[in-house]
């Protein structure tokens, strides 16, 4: 029987897990990876379990992951950043006279995890499971299965992310219990009731802001200094695309600092 991964698509960072003696474990990038095609190139080398879910379009290339996120300085008008808000809907990014979908944007990034899978585990990974927001519609369910397929990957199936997160932290199927699962993400916050009985997760109720997260909490301290900024010096930064992505990337970076700093 073939390997099943799992993946978790995010709106700003993805990951990729397996099963390892029965434990999920999260795969590290840790090698480079080979290309996606001819005209895609995967992100590099880094110390981290998380992909960012960034894809640059370059004039004969497509970055995915860390060099995407880094190109935004040099390329912001063909970065791609939160492409998860747009499955199931018509949006189309036009580059180069070619239109993409969210699908395929999401593909690419699908397909930077699989190659991770593959090197880490060293074998061929075609099966498995995604986790999408517990108030996805059918659409943005079958978009993103559509984006696993556009990947290479068979998607065995999509399961809610509040199971996902009951079933990792130890919630044994054959309990019967109800579950408050809270998720705040970098794009998304929902919160969701289950029901665990006679090994069946149920979302009972679900409700969330599909454009409420970190990313949103960037913004808004964005707009604080943008307008600090202008008060002091009557200059305008929120047309100058580079300094936008510059300051986007210090705002992340300040927030990762302070989580952990234990004074100011």
């Amino acid at each position: 029987m073939s390997r099943v991964i799992g993946i978790d698509l995010g709106t700003t960072y993805s990951a990729v897990a397996y099963l390892n003696n029965g434990k999920p474990e999260v795969i590290p990038d840790k090698s480079v990876g080979k290309e996606l095609s001819s005209k895609v190139i995967p992100s590099k080398v880094l110390p981290s379990k998380v992909l960012p879910s960034v894809v640059t379009f370059l004039e004969n290339s497509i970055l995915v992951g860390e060099p995407a996120k880094r190109a935004e300085f040099t390329s912001p008008d063909t970065t791609i950043k939160r492409i998860k808000r747009k499955m199931g809907t018509d949006y189309k990014f036009s580059y180069k006279g070619k239109d993409y979908t969210p699908e395929e944007i999401s593909s690419f990034i699908l397909k930077e995890l699989k190659i991770r899978a593959e090197e880490f585990l060293k074998e061929k990974i075609t099966d498995a499971i995604i986790t999408v927001p517990a108030y996805f519609n059918d659409n943005q369910r079958q978009a993103t299965k559509n984006a696993g397929r556009l990947a290479g990957l068979n998607v065995i199936r999509i399961i809610n992310e509040p199971t996902a997160a009951s079933l990792a932290y130890g919630i044994k199927p054959e309990e019967d219990l109800n579950i408050l699962v809270y998720d705040l993400g970098g794009g998304t916050f929902d919160v969701s009731v289950l029901n665990v009985a006679e090994g069946v997760f149920e979302v009972t109720a679900t409700a969330g802001d599909n454009n409420l997260g970190g990313e949103d909490f960037n913004k808004r301290i964005m707009e604080c200094i943008l307008e600090n900024f202008r008060k002091e010096t009557n200059i305008d930064l929120s047309e100058d695309m580079l300094a936008m992505a510059k300051l986007s990337e210090a705002i992340e970076r300040a927030k990762i600092e302070l989580s952990s700093a234990e004074s100011t």
